[in-house]
């Protein structure tokens, strides 16, 4: 389940990440990916109802989703979230049932150490894909707000920035995504005839 970066600055489930994670990771590692707008965002799409709530009021939005994936009878997802995404995947993603957590660049600017904290208990793998080059938190100050979480893995990702532009850094970011749900299915391929 994606949850996409901060609608206020351009993020919406069309994001180029998560667009190419919904068009490959089905074809290419036996992943389904559920991704929506969280409310107010506009994108090409068409605009969801509501209004932006700064990471607080989406928290109904992943409830949403959660019951989609419940009425659906879907597997246990894992929450794939970016940037803004990952601050309401560690807000608002613990009273649900999901077989993990992988964070792309998390900022951490919204999620208190308590917050991150309480992941511990939970007994679910948390894995913060954390660019090199990123704006809001590099690789060492993650490691070190992480430190209130043990056993969640930081992963530096050499020479990406906080928007994974280009195909080697949007092929890692997949390619870690399937290491930890579906890793029978690596190395995941660079061409496709389908």
């Amino acid at each position: 389940m994606c949850l996409h970066p901060l609608p206020t600055h351009g993020g919406f489930m069309d994001s180029h990440v998560i667009r190419k994670m919904a068009a490959r990771l089905p074809a290419l590692a036996d992943l389904a990916v559920l991704r929506f707008n969280f409310r107010g965002v506009t994108s090409p799409r068409g605009t969801s109802q509501g209004s932006f709530g700064d990471g607080i009021d989406e928290r109904l939005d992943l409830a949403a989703a959660m019951a989609f994936v419940a009425e659906r009878g879907l597997p246990t997802p894992w929450l794939v979230g970016w940037s803004f995404g990952t601050e309401v995947a560690l807000k608002h993603g613990l009273p649900f049932p999901i077989a993990g957590v992988i964070l792309l660049s998390p900022p951490l600017r919204r999620t208190t150490p308590d917050e991150l904290a309480a992941w511990a208990d939970r007994g679910v793998p948390v894995v913060a894909l954390v660019p090199e080059l990123d704006d809001f938190l590099k690789p060492d100050a993650a490691r070190e707000r992480f430190a209130v979480l043990p056993g969640a893995q930081v992963v530096a990702v050499d020479d990406a920035k906080h928007l994974w532009v280009g195909e080697t850094h949007t092929s890692r970011v997949l390619s870690e995504i399937v290491e930890r749900v579906n890793p029978s299915a690596l190395p995941l391929p660079t061409t496709w005839g389908g």
